[in-house]
């Protein structure tokens, strides 16, 4: 059997997302029944995972013991900091085994397999949309709860995901971590890194699926997409 499902031998009854430890599918199932037993003893955030959780409290602490050697970044996790590593060195471990795509995030490579499989085995059990990976579904269902974990501690901004907090800080700050090992170029903005890198790698992985375009972005593909419905 370890054959047909590699490895994976325990299954969500609902949605069919298999795993190969009962305690992933413990987690997972949070996904469809919203219980969330971590929760800040600050706030009334609470959450399904514990790292979720940590990451959270940092935002009261504001406490950020890793920090990158090249340009001063700091992070709350360790993980954070590998990651942002990969935008210095361009390190993208993991590998697509169906064309040469390359990404420097777990979840950014789910997201391009989906382009091949259309596997997207989370899924919303208010709206019935489904994605690649966990951290997208989680972040799409605080469009229906409101939820904002991310807290500005320096006014009354509060943001549903990370990344937009990390923007809106760079008002106060004027701070740009992210930056371009091969020219220089910094941003306050994750996204708008990778985005740059292409740049220099020629990277396109927004692909069309009715003709040979790819594209940069995103939203260059969605414009092109338009062409061929008009």
């Amino acid at each position: 059997m370890a054959n047909h499902t590699g490895g994976k031998r325990f299954m969500c009854g609902v949605c069919g997302y298999r795993a190969t430890a009962r305690s992933n599918i413990t987690i997972h199932m949070r996904t469809h029944t919203d219980v969330k037993p971590y929760q800040c003893d600050q706030c009334d955030y609470s959450t399904a995972r514990k790292g979720n959780l940590d990451r959270h409290m940092a935002n009261h602490t504001g406490e950020k013991p890793y920090m990158c050697g090249e340009c001063g970044y700091r992070a709350a996790e360790k993980y954070s900091l590998t990651v942002h590593m990969r935008t210095h060195t361009g390190a993208k471990p993991y590998k697509c085994d169906l064309c040469d795509f390359s990404a420097a995030t777990k979840s950014g490579l789910n997201k391009h397999m989906a382009t091949h499989t259309g596997n997207k085995p989370y899924m919303c059990g208010e709206c019935g949309l489904r994605t690649a990976d966990r951290y997208s579904l989680t972040v799409h269902m605080r469009s229906h709860t409101g939820e904002k974990p991310y807290i500005c501690d320096q006014c009354n901004y509060s943001a549903a995901k990370k990344s937009d907090l990390d923007s809106h800080m760079a008002r106060h700050t004027g701070e740009k971590p992210y930056m371009c090992g091969e020219c220089g170029y910094r941003t306050a903005h994750r996204s708008n890194l990778t985005a740059h890198m292409r740049t220099h790698t020629g990277e396109k992985p927004y692909k069309c699926d009715q003709c040979d375009y790819s594209a940069t972005k995103k939203s260059y593909l969605t414009k092109h997409l338009a062409e061929h419905d008009s």
